[in-house]
């Protein structure tokens, strides 16, 4: 037990590498501790001591310069939540998990290199696209009368006046937090001056600066769940200055949406603190993408935002928890605008905040947004598009009809769950080649670009080191391996192969097949290749609906949207059945297209009509009440499906031959026991139907 000395009740606590310090009662978990200092420490699951990954260690000794005597008998004994996880997985002897240790003395927290995943890149840049300006504010530069006796007018009267006369505008009014400045402004300006108007129907002067100025910025945020992208756009070219980007702090609180409604639920009154981080790294990234531009924050009287629904939410300060069960209520869906003042984010306190529409409960701002850059309405092409997340966003149609759903794929594409899983960071596998003959791999790593049979990767992998796999590199791993025959149609890995290629070794009672062998081990476990199937087949099942819906057999265009569909390769997306048959040719990474969308109302206020009018006509599609989402599901557990034919993939690929692995080789008495329990013959698992959520 802890040597904390008698009737003291809590404990200083510093986070290494940051150097965050604070007092925390003693029994408090180190998770919470380092949540409230702002320490990044990644949790998945939610705290609940499954996914293994908020490990932490104690760096033991004293610290003179911190007043601080470590040791790790300051944390509670060890768990049986720990002993668990240990058990199933590995812990290594100095590591805690530190939802689940306790703190019980003053200690010293070493965050392991590994698990500082806010070294993660944000790749949500701004797509290049010419948008056409009409913009909702713009700037008026006016001549005021000055006071007179025979006609007394307020200043603010005659500003008025002057705007509508001189800029024939009818029924304008002054912001009244701007009232008091008017006098002021005038006078400086030798009674001329430059005003802001913002006209959405009723012209409103929201700003105010003593003569000319020709200097009017608006910014676009899309707020996604792991990263949140900022754009700056100068407003009288349309033209994008600056961007900016961070991992979303909102992070320290939960991995995913649904691990943060989770943190809400049991703990009632932790909403302001995630209501303030989420806005002050919206403030942070707009005070970087001024600075970067050499603006001022007060030249930005436009702020369009756009998010899932849960961020969506948490940003304006909504409690989310509603959106985590049935049946997903939102508290206000329709688009909104309201002075940026009221919600303190660090533009012109005049300037106005344009949220776009949520589409449905799991479907959000950020889904409308993409709808409206990619614009499936407006042509006679089906078109799907699909924004790859923990929570697939799914849209389908054209302009006769749109249907939209989301779909449940957990956080396997973005690294979790995968034993050697990370997010998209220098270091991680991100591209994977599989001789057929040979079994041998070929690997590219983010932040160099050199294959692994390179002269030249040899020569500066130190630099970047190969440190986990990522989303993309998931997906090419299992497409390869199911190319080259490792995996068969229903995703065992045959473990018969170990007589051609050592890299197919047995793990327990499954075999693994090893990708890297350097300063840590990388491979892909018979459990990875299970946890990018259920993803999969829980994204393709969500299309399959809306296809039956609509009453189609095919798609005639598909595009991939967000950050992770930008770095998939189309090609092993539809080879492990993620996406549905279809001409590779016309599938696509369309990039950002949330942040173009809200880059497109920013610049052009009938683009607001656009979207909002869209909004009300997309036919919304509850995937958890759908009767055929199990059949079309456990379908989709097959490589790339076992019912659904892929021509297309077919004439550009060469599919493998249908194998089924023999017993004894690749399952083991695991595989035995399922069968047992009721899986095919081929083995494909049978789930329980996926809840929706916003994970």
């Amino acid at each position: 037990m802890a040597s904390q000395a008698e009737g003291v009740s809590d404990a200083l606590v510093l986070f290494m590498p940051s150097g965050r310090r604070g007092r925390f009662p003693l029994g408090t978990p180190v998770l919470e501790a380092a949540r409230q200092l702002g320490v990044y420490v990644e949790s998945v699951c939610g705290g609940r001591g499954i996914c293994g990954r908020c490990q932490v260690s104690v760096a033991e000794g004293v610290f003179a310069k911190h007043k601080i005597t470590s040791s790790a008998t300051h944390l509670s004994p060890f768990s049986e939540t720990e002993a668990r996880y240990a058990k199933k997985r590995s812990l290594a002897d100095d590591r805690r998990l530190s939802c689940s240790a306790l703190i019980e003395g003053d200690l010293v927290i070493d965050i392991p290199v590994e698990t500082q995943t806010n070294r993660a890149l944000v790749r949500k840049r701004a797509e290049a696209r010419p948008i056409e300006r009409e913009p909702v504010t713009q700037l008026c530069y006016v001549e005021v009368d000055e006071p007179d006796m025979e006609q007394p007018l307020g200043d603010t009267d005659r500003l008025v006046r002057a705007v509508e006369a001189q800029w024939m505008l009818h029924g304008v009014r002054c912001d009244f937090p701007l009232i008091p400045r008017i006098q002021e402004t005038l006078r400086q300006g030798d009674w001329k001056a430059t005003v802001a108007i913002h006209d959405d129907g009723q012209p409103t002067i929201v700003a105010i600066w003593p003569g000319f100025r020709d200097k009017l910025y608006g910014i676009a945020v899309d707020i996604g769940s792991t990263t949140i992208a900022c754009h700056l756009s100068d407003m009288l070219t349309g033209r994008t200055v600056s961007s900016s980007g961070t991992a979303n702090p909102q992070i320290r609180f939960g991995e995913d949406l649904m691990s943060r409604v989770s943190y809400l639920m049991m703990n009632p009154d932790g909403l302001p603190a995630l209501v303030k981080a989420v806005r002050g790294a919206i403030e942070s990234l707009i005070d970087k993408a001024v600075g970067d531009a050499g603006a001022d924050r007060h030249d930005v009287l436009e702020a369009v935002f756009v998010g899932n629904p849960i961020m969506h939410h948490l940003f304006l300060g909504i409690d989310p928890r509603e959106l985590g069960g049935a049946p997903f209520a939102l508290a206000v869906s329709g688009a909104l605008t309201f002075p940026a003042r009221q919600l303190g984010i660090g533009i012109n306190p005049g300037g106005r905040v344009y949220m776009l529409p949520c589409i449905a409960g799991h479907v959000g701002a950020d889904a409308a947004g993409a709808t409206l850059a990619e614009g499936p309405h407006r042509g006679d092409e089906i078109t799907l598009l699909v924004d790859v997340g923990t929570n697939a966003e799914i849209v389908l149609g054209n302009r006769h009809r749109v249907l939209a759903a989301s779909s449940p794929t957990g956080p396997a594409f973005e690294g979790a769950e995968i034993s050697s899983g990370q997010r998209a960071a220098p270091g991680a596998i991100e591209r994977v080649r599989i001789d057929p003959e040979t079994l041998e791999p070929r690997i590219q790593v983010i932040g160099l670009d050199a294959w692994s049979d390179n002269e030249e990767f040899t020569v500066k992998i130190d630099q970047v080191g190969v440190t986990g796999i990522c989303g993309s590199g998931i997906i090419e791993a299992i497409g390869e391996m199911f190319l080259a025959g490792i995996i068969t149609r229903d995703g065992v890995i045959d473990g018969s192969l170990a007589a051609r290629s050592a890299r197919i070794q047995q793990t327990g009672r499954t075999f693994s097949y090893l990708l890297w062998q350097g300063d840590q081990e990388i491979r892909i476990t018979q459990n990875d290749v299970r946890a990018i199937q259920l993803a999969k087949a829980a994204l393709y099942a969500g299309v399959k609906l809306l296809m039956d819906k609509y009453g189609t057999d095919h798609v005639d265009r598909i595009k991939l949207a967000g950050a992770f569909g930008s770095h998939i390769d189309t090609k092993y997306a539809m080879l492990i059945g993620l996406i549905p048959d279809c001409d590779l040719k016309n599938v696509a990474a369309v990039g950002n297209a949330a942040g173009t969308g809200a880059r497109m109302c920013l610049l052009n206020k009938s683009y607001r009509a656009e979207v909002e009018d869209l909004v009300r006509r997309i036919e919304k599609i509850e995937t958890a009440l759908e009767p055929r989402f199990q059949e079309h599901f456990v379908a989709a557990m097959a490589l790339p499906n076992k019912v659904d034919p892929f021509p297309n993939l077919a004439a550009a690929v060469t599919l493998p031959a249908p194998k089924v692995v023999a017993e004894g080789e690749g399952r083991g008495r695991r595989g035995e026991r399922r069968r047992a329990r009721g899986t095919s013959a081929e083995g494909a698992v049978a789930p329980l139907p996926p809840v929706p959520d916003q994970g």
